[in-house]
């Protein structure tokens, strides 16, 4: 009988890559946790602070890797908070694969267009996928919409806070990868 063999161990290159994704990603599930703690600037409004890991993910990896981030995210951090398969959890995973997919088009797809930009146009996919799915499964009152201009206000101006935080760290890191050891 003879031992089963041994697969070849991956490149350095391959685990940093995975390792910078985990930290993106724990960072991204630690944000996610804090904003479910803080209070709400209204209905299913919380800044959305883990998108800044998104966008980091999406400009330092590609568009797989923040898609990827995005749904592990969502879903570890809601059984973290204890809200796993709950209605907050299906806004919640609605909203971050509209933002998700919102913001992998438009890094592709707009020429120019920056990680604020990007981060802009995210938030309000997030809002309004909330409220589409809000109201078909759980509010079928489509007056609940009084509360959609407001609300994608709010997200704008958060959305666009959020990129330019992402632009700026993003700079900072390229900074730091091209410096001299």
């Amino acid at each position: 009988m003879t031992a089963p063999a041994i697969p070849p161990r991956p490149p350095l290159a391959e685990l940093q890559r995975k390792a910078e994704w985990m930290a993106l990603l724990t960072l991204a599930v630690g944000l996610h946790a804090l904003e479910a703690a803080l209070p709400g600037l209204g209905p299913w409004f919380k800044p959305g602070l883990a998108n800044v890991m998104t966008l980091l993910a999406l400009y330092l990896m590609g568009p797989r890797a923040a898609f990827a981030l995005v749904v592990a995210r969502v879903a570890l951090g809601a059984a973290l908070i204890g809200t796993l398969f709950t209605p907050t959890f299906v806004m919640s995973l609605a909203g971050a694969l509209a933002a998700g997919a919102v913001m992998l088009a438009a890094a592709r797809l707009i020429p120019g267009i920056g990680p604020a930009g990007v981060s802009l146009l995210g938030a309000l996919a997030h809002m309004l996928a909330q409220f589409v799915t809000v109201e078909a499964l759980f509010i079928q009152q489509p007056a609940i919409y009084y509360l959609l201009p407001p609300l994608l206000l709010l997200a704008a101006v958060t959305g666009w806070i959020n990129g330019a935080l992402a632009d700026y760290l993003l700079d900072a890191l390229r900074a730091r990868r091209h410096a001299p050891a």
